[in-house]
């Protein structure tokens, strides 16, 4: 395998984005990011200036011990904003997307099926519950194709490939058996086995199906590593499965992807690499250029060598493209949503939204809620995040809830998927 293989057109560096809270906000050494300190609205603006040195902390193993939700617990949402359960009763909720019609699709992991929830009553819970398909290996990601308001079909991403089903708006059940689009590099779990997640992402004019493989391993040399080959990759391809190849790399699990409906470039949630630190490096939201390369394994936030890699590639030194908004580390991003409903407050209108799933190897616990990306009206970060859905751990550190999957329901609401409550939580604006 050539280790530079998407390396050739790389272009333009992206500015680099400065680590230190917003102005009056403690520091991150001083456990900003701790999970007790989140607060619906505080604002972060983390920069590449304060990054610690690699290593100068232990790497941890603080795996959540995961309770059911307490009596008193709820989560909290900034002021004006209310939350209900949508649905509950799920195995394991994933991903989310919203058919044009408003039905909305659920992944479950295990045991692979996809599920619609269809309609909000008056309580703000689902009206109907069905089970679409199953059978399927690890599904994730989904998108509906052709874009507009009668997709022909429904696309699914297993962890080794992508599949599709024929569809119709309003359907409730798949049409006949699945085609198999494409294959992917599949497998891996958590904590040094690899990613299994699969992304989809559609480009407005129907064109570009995107798809995101996250790395196998933590950060081991990609150079000839068949365990390596087209994964820590954001894959394009045709919608019918032909001429598959890289479209950005050193993208080490880019959980979730969209498109954005304001500038049509791709944008990607990415978990970043462990053992360097309670701070390091910090994971990541950005807009993914086509042909760039964001560094694992060899580098990571620009320029900056893992330790792990010292001297290696240095040709790459100063193509790696730092991203546009740096996240606490180790946060497991998830996937991410361009809110373009009406209900909530104008402000909040072509932000992104991202659910963290939460730390398991930091000291003090990251992630754990939904952050707000603002983004200005060219279309662009702002490099600031602020916490908006919060309050899944309990002050004594349990874990009651942790959230994946997001999507714009049809009336404008914030649908949550939570995998450990097994639920999808609505956060809706009354006042909108």
């Amino acid at each position: 395998m050539n280790p530079v293989r998407t390396l050739v057109a790389m272009g333009l560096v992206a500015g680099a984005v400065a680590l230190a809270l917003a102005a009056a906000k403690p520091r991150a050494t001083d456990h900003t990011f701790d999970v007790n300190a989140q607060s619906p609205g505080r604002s972060y603006h983390v920069t590449v200036d304060s990054l610690p040195p690699p290593k100068k902390t232990r790497s941890a193993s603080n795996d959540p011990k995961i309770i059911p939700r307490p009596a008193d617990a709820w989560p909290r949402v900034p002021a004006g904003f209310r939350v209900n359960i949508y649905a509950d009763g799920l195995t394991r909720p994933r991903a989310l997307r919203t058919a044009p019609n408003g039905d909305v699709f659920l992944t479950h992991r295990e045991p692979g099926e996809v599920i619609v929830l269809r309609g909000i009553g008056a309580d703000g819970r689902v009206q109907k519950v069905s089970k679409y398909a199953s059978g399927l290996n690890q599904p994730f990601g989904m998108v509906f194709y052709p874009p507009g308001p009668n997709p022909e079909w429904l696309y699914v991403a297993e962890t080794g490939g992508v599949v599709r089903f024929r569809y119709s708006s309003g359907d409730l059940a798949a049409r006949g058996e699945l085609e198999r689009i494409a294959e992917l590099p599949g497998g891996g779990q958590l904590h040094g086995g690899g990613h299994w997640t699969r992304d989809l992402a559609l480009s407005r004019d129907g064109k570009q199906l995107f798809m995101s493989v996250g790395s196998r391993s933590n950060h081991d040399d990609s150079d000839n590593n068949k365990w390596e080959y087209m994964r820590a990759d954001v894959l394009e391809m045709t919608p019918e499965g032909k001429d598959l190849h890289v479209y950005a790399s050193g993208i080490r699990n880019a959980v979730g992807i969209a498109v954005s409906p304001r500038t049509g470039e791709l944008w990607a949630s990415v978990n970043e690499r462990d053992e360097l630190g309670d701070d390091l490096p910090p994971d990541y939201i950005t807009h993914v250029q086509p042909g760039g390369f964001y560094g694992w394994p060899w580098f990571y936030m620009g320029g900056h060598w893992d330790p792990k890699h010292e001297g290696k590639h240095p040709e790459l030194e100063h193509k790696v493209i730092t991203p546009d908004v740096l996240l606490a580390a180790h946060s497991a991003s998830m996937q991410l949503v361009f809110y373009e409903g009406d209900q909530f407050p104008k402000e909040y209108r072509g932000d992104i939204f991202a659910p963290q799933h939460g730390s398991w190897n930091r000291a003090v616990r990251s992630g754990y809620e939904v952050v707000r990306v603002p983004i200005d009206e060219n279309g662009r970060a702002r490099g600031t995040y602020e916490d908006f859905l919060t309050g899944f751990v309990t002050p004594e550190g349990d874990v009651w809830g942790r959230p994946v999957g997001i999507a714009v329901a049809a009336d404008g609401s914030l649908l949550v998927s939570d995998d450990e409550g097994g639920c999808v939580w609505r956060v809706a604006h009354p006042g909108g």
